[in-house]
């Protein structure tokens, strides 16, 4: 067993990918830009993480030193014409500073497809990331897959809701193209095996379940599996991608910023031309696993709200990732701020219990059409709005997608800071934070929203928000701590009323 590094540690494969390997004895070292986001993760303490970004030589040199495999788990799913741009720069960047550090193999997992005509944009520059690897001086090995089926992808939640909200749907001409869809289990287990099998493998390998189907295809077995009544579906010619990408966002979880590149991968056939991964990785001894199956998999990994990774754990394209400024006399420009405090009559464990559950299916206690109506715009504009949800519907971690925000800091009974991860002219944070009092029964809950505007509309889009942010900011900590007076009496907390 040897020591490998796992980039995109924070992403969906990459979040799964750490245990499979930790389980098989590797040592695991992973890299992120900021490496509190894999703080709370179950398996945070069997690793060594390393701050730094692909895009810096010498941090990928210090996060590659004595490592001998290299995951590179890193997708720009950004739009604008420099992210085809960065991602090349940011794979020459890895591949030089695994060559110079030595490492034995590298493995990354790109796109299925062998289309002659015209690629997408992420397309191309999934297969020209893979293409660099190859030519590199260190082997690689790059796998190709089409659609990944399992609990939490952006692939699978885009097919489970279109499905299951669209009895009849009129769709563009990609839901006949054949495709190839594999389990997020035998993906898992492709890109494991190759910390261990022996050799200077460098070459590219379709990888793929035992299923070649349609999209329409898999939306009729999706609703045969999950028990719903067959779908009618009525291909239409005139759906772009772009077009179809904002109805998706419209209609699912997915925002169009990521439905995009998933629809232009399917406009193409994604179908295996070769299984030559099976003479150095064999099949399980029952196969790999077929679509109904996967599906049934990863429907009872959500209902059963097991789901370790989603779509959402990576940043969402286009979302602000700036920290909140914590000098008080931050020089990087003005800062507004919404600041509210209120004395509640419950423990503060009460209190904390309802702050850590807020958002998702428990709402936000304050004016819920004014939360969704914010959350539909959102959406309209192409950004994430409020279907995200939560990953579990009591706790939080660092990291995880709460509908429109990120959790950039949780300290347990303590403080709980969200980003937001709208489309806004500016930076927006809002922090919920309980202390006790002398009275062990009673707490201070504390509330504060900061923007930080950019430009005039920034500036502009403050002011003009004001009367409904005093509405809605102003509402939610009498109703939190309602909500906390309830919770400690119904569970048996001390609590007074009226004091």
């Amino acid at each position: 067993m040897g020591s490998v590094l796992v980039t995109g540690a924070t992403g969906y494969i990459g979040g799964r990918l750490v245990p499979v390997l930790l389980d098989a004895g590797h040592e695991v070292r992973c890299v992120a830009r900021r490496p509190e986001r894999l703080r709370d993760l179950p398996w945070a303490g069997r690793v060594r993480v390393v701050a730094g970004d692909v895009n810096d030589p010498e941090a990928m040199r210090r996060a590659l030193r004595g490592i001998d495999v290299a995951y590179y788990l890193v997708h720009s799913m950004a739009a604008g014409p420099s992210f085809v741009e960065r991602d090349r720069r940011a794979a020459g960047t890895f591949a030089g500073a695994a060559a110079d550090e030595g490492v034995r193999r590298i493995v990354y997992l790109g796109g299925l497809t062998h289309a002659s005509g015209e690629l997408s944009p992420h397309m191309s520059s999934r297969a020209e990331v893979g293409e660099i690897f190859l030519r590199a001086a260190t082997p690689a090995v790059v796998l190709r897959a089409a659609v990944v089926i399992g609990s939490g992808s952006a692939s699978f939640e885009m097919l489970r809701h279109l499905t299951e909200r669209l009895p009849v749907m009129t769709t563009p001409r990609w839901v006949r193209s054949p495709t190839q869809p594999i389990a997020v289990r035998d993906v898992l287990r492709y890109l494991a095996a190759w910390a261990d099998v022996p050799g200077d493998v460098n070459r590219p390998f379709d990888v793929g379940g035992p299923d070649v189907l349609t999209y329409g295809d898999m939306m009729r077995r999706y609703a045969a599996v999950a028990g719903l009544p067959p779908r009618v579906i009525i291909p239409v010619p005139f759906l772009s991608p772009a077009l179809s990408s904002h109805w998706v966002g419209l209609v699912t979880p997915v925002p169009a910023s990521i439905a995009r590149p998933l629809v232009e991968s399917l406009r193409h056939e994604a179908v295996c031309a070769e299984n030559d991964i099976a003479a150095f990785v064999p099949d399980p001894p029952g196969g790999l696993i077929g679509f109904d199956e996967s599906v049934r998999l990863a429907l009872r990994r959500i209902k059963e709200a097991d789901v370790a990774t989603r779509w959402c754990s990576a940043s969402t394209p286009g979302a602000p990732s700036d920290p909140l400024p914590t000098d008080p006399d931050w020089a990087g420009g003005s800062l507004y701020a919404d600041e509210r405090e209120l004395a509640v009559d419950a423990p503060p464990a009460a209190v904390w219990r309802v702050i850590e559950s807020i958002g998702g299916a428990n709402g936000w206690y304050s004016l819920p059409v004014a939360w969704r109506l914010r959350g539909l715009i959102d959406r309209l504009l192409g950004g994430v709005g409020l279907r995200r949800g939560r990953r579990d519907p009591d706790r939080l971690r660092t990291g995880d997608s709460l509908d429109f925000w990120r959790v950039e800091e949780i300290e347990p009974g303590r403080l709980l800071r969200l980003r937001a991860e709208m489309l806004l002219p500016g930076l927006a944070w809002l922090e919920l934070s309980v202390s006790p009092q002398e009275d062990p029964a009673r707490a201070v809950y504390r509330q504060r929203a900061v923007f930080h505007p950019h430009g005039l509309l920034g500036h502009a889009y403050w002011w003009g928000i004001s009367p409904f942010h005093r509405l809605i900011f102003g509402r939610m900590p009498r109703n939190i701590a309602r909500a906390a007076i309830t919770r400690a009496a119904a569970e048996g907390d001390s609590v007074r009323f009226g004091a």
